[in-house]
């Protein structure tokens, strides 16, 4: 008789006994809606961890223009009526253990939790002012395990940062929730959203006088069209902003005339509105 179970992509180990063979039944939703319930007494925390001094032993340079960045989405989230708490020049550790603390807030009353980045990086980590840190190990406090006030509910990371040293050259073109959880097992990595300022592996650019080009975009985009739009279709604009409307400029002739394209990864399991 043929097994109709469900397998597992992964690699045998030896002497072991257990099989990578499991069973799977279908569950019924019962969710009441397709978006996330935005209409808590609160709207929710929006950190900003805002990097610019990096200590020498790191080899990083001084971010100049993050100030601006981070005043910009701190005027953006405030008008869209986040309480937002803006740290400055914060080390690995200081990072976690503000992010552990903050995921151990009552959030109930809070309809969702942003938080943001500025940093340097590279590819899977951001630098506090001494080193590195896997960006991992900072968003696994907000786990629907571990942060339960905030399971079912929307957890963006926004990252301004590089993620590698690749530069893109560009191409020419030819054309110019408690009722909705309620005895329900979610997965613990559902309805995080992750937004990085560039594609993996490339540079992120920032002008010293304006900001990031993401952090532009994004506050541009998030003020004209954050009670409209649907977070995907507000992030998918930003990308095509960036993309289209930027251009490095340096004397430098392998730094002149670069692209850059932001990158989303979602596992929100609905769709998320600003408005309710």
């Amino acid at each position: 008789m043929e097994d109709t179970g469900t397998t597992v992509d992964a690699k045998s180990t030896k002497n072991s006994g257990v099989k990578l063979f499991h069973g799977s039944k279908s569950v019924e939703s019962g969710l009441s809606s397709d978006s996330y319930k935005m209409d808590y007494p609160e709207m929710g925390l929006c950190i900003i961890i805002n990097n610019k001094n990096f200590h020498p032993n790191t080899g990083m340079s001084f971010r100049s223009g993050t100030d601006v960045d981070a005043a910009s989405l701190s005027d953006t989230f405030r008008s869209l009526k986040y309480e937002v708490r803006i740290k400055n020049d914060l080390t690995c550790n200081e990072i976690t253990e503000l992010l552990n603390s903050v995921s151990k807030e009552d959030h109930s009353q809070r309809s969702s939790f942003i938080c943001v980045i500025l940093s340097h990086g590279e590819e899977g980590v951001i630098f506090g002012t001494d080193r590195s840190v896997e960006l991992k190990r900072l968003t696994c406090f907000f786990r629907g395990d571990k942060c339960r006030s905030l399971t079912g509910k929307p957890k963006l990371f926004i990252i301004q940062a590089c993620r590698g040293t690749e530069l893109d050259c560009g191409v020419e073109t030819d054309s110019g929730t408690d009722e909705d959880i309620a005895c329900q097992k979610i997965p613990v990595e559902a309805d995080f959203l992750y937004a990085y300022s560039t594609a993996p592996g490339y540079y992120s650019w920032r002008n010293s006088k304006d900001g990031s080009w993401f952090i532009q975009a994004l506050c541009a985009v998030l003020k004209q069209h954050a009670h409209k739009l649907e977070i995907m279709q507000i992030l998918t604009r930003v990308n095509r902003k960036v993309a289209t409307e930027f251009e490095s400029y340096s004397l430098d002739i392998s730094f002149h005339a670069k692209k850059q394209v932001p990158c989303i990864m979602s596992m929100l399991t609905k769709e998320l509105y600003f408005s309710h």
